[in-house]
């Protein structure tokens, strides 16, 4: 008779403990423990000095304001230190005057080769070089270059990341741009073992207009966003011939890392600062904001995986598993959500004891207000 009443106190705790399991199943569903995000790790920076000497665009790297110009650190895995390094070395150098902004690079390269000749090609087919550059910084209209070792050039124009739904213009063309290729050695020759081959491009200010409401040509000391990738395919000699080895990815050799074996990552790119200081005189600033855009980035990813989720975005950090992104530099990040839209801004401590604004939108766009 006694055993009764203690299986129905047994009942109604398991029934108690089944409710409160299932509360906290309903409250940490859209309210998921915070979740590790990467650190933030500052971009590589140059300093672009202006060309002393006009500059022959022919491949060689050889002309006197070249000279003046202080070499990259070597590219590095996309993924950074978490890949071993490169196998051969590539760098690359800056320039400008009030025509045009001048890249040079060189590519160590035993066995130089090529395939593609027509204008527009997926280059990266090929080893290549590319440009990627967004003079605003704003994640949107920026610019990507490939050349191969033909010179063949692919020039395209992406109205925002691919993951965030941007698309390729494949028809818009860079006004006026001028660049050349050197062969150190014979190219599609596996008779003999070459030195590399080396890059020049020339990117007038009347192109980049098209890209940005920033002033251009640029003012001492700004500052814009650009990477440079080299893809390198492993290959293999078959009837006096190169040949990609089947079944094997490419390389991805970069001057500020990814993170990601993906360029569309902006946020990862370098930064370009412009001087009129005379050559190895002016110091890289940091960016200031660099930790608060990492936030916002990190806040947008999250919105994107919430929405795909639950249909809509959150309306706090703790539903994005995010409430304690912190970081001195910055304010606690603020949302504001609609139905089909959501802004996250933060307020930014400067150095000198000002304050600026940075808002991140849906569409992927991030800019200072």
């Amino acid at each position: 008779m006694q055993k009764r009443p203690l299986l129905a106190v047994a009942v109604l705790l398991s029934f108690a403990l089944l409710v409160i399991s299932l509360t906290a199943l309903l409250q940490t569903k859209d309210h998921p423990s915070d979740v590790a995000i990467p650190p933030y790790v500052p971009p590589r920076g140059y300093v672009c000095y202006r060309a002393a000497q006009p500059i022959r665009i022919d491949g060689r790297i050889d002309d006197e304001a070249w000279q003046a110009a202080p070499w990259s650190e070597p590219f590095v895995d996309i993924e950074g230190d978490k890949r071993p390094p490169p196998r051969f070395r590539t760098r690359m150098k800056m320039l400008w005057d009030d025509e045009q902004l001048y890249i040079a690079a060189e590519l160590e390269e035993p066995h130089v080769w090529a395939t593609l000749t027509k204008h527009d090609s997926v280059i990266f087919h090929d080893n290549d070089f590319e440009v990627f550059l967004d003079p605003d910084g704003d994640n949107h209209l920026y610019a990507e270059l490939e050349l191969n070792a033909f010179n063949t050039t692919w020039d395209l124009l992406l109205t925002k990341p691919y993951k965030d739904g941007g698309r390729p213009i494949n028809s818009w063309e860079i006004l006026d741009l001028k660049t050349a290729v050197h062969i150190d050695g014979t190219i599609n020759d596996p008779r003999d073992t070459d030195r590399g081959w080396t890059v020049e491009i020339a990117w007038p200010w009347r192109g980049l207009k098209e890209l940005t409401a920033a002033p251009v040509p640029p003012r001492d000391g700004d500052q814009w966003r650009i990477n440079f990738s080299r893809v390198e395919w492993q290959h293999e000699i078959v009837d006096g011939k190169y040949r990609k080895i089947a079944g094997k990815p490419e390389d991805n050799w970069v001057w500020s890392p990814q993170h990601a074996i993906n360029m569309h990552l902006p946020e990862h790119w370098g930064i370009l600062q412009f001087s009129t200081a005379p050559p190895g005189t002016a110091e890289f600033r940091p960016d200031p904001s660099g930790p608060a855009r990492h936030a916002l980035h990190r806040i947008h990813d999250a919105q994107v995986n919430h929405r795909k989720t639950h249909g809509r975005y959150a309306t706090t950090l703790s539903a994005l598993g995010l409430a304690n992104l912190r970081d001195p530099s910055f304010s606690v990040p603020r949302l504001e959500v609609t139905t089909n839209f959501y802004e996250a801004t933060v307020v930014v401590s400067l150095p000198d004891g000002k304050r600026e604004k940075w808002m991140m939108t849906s569409d992927a766009r991030i800019s200072k207000k």
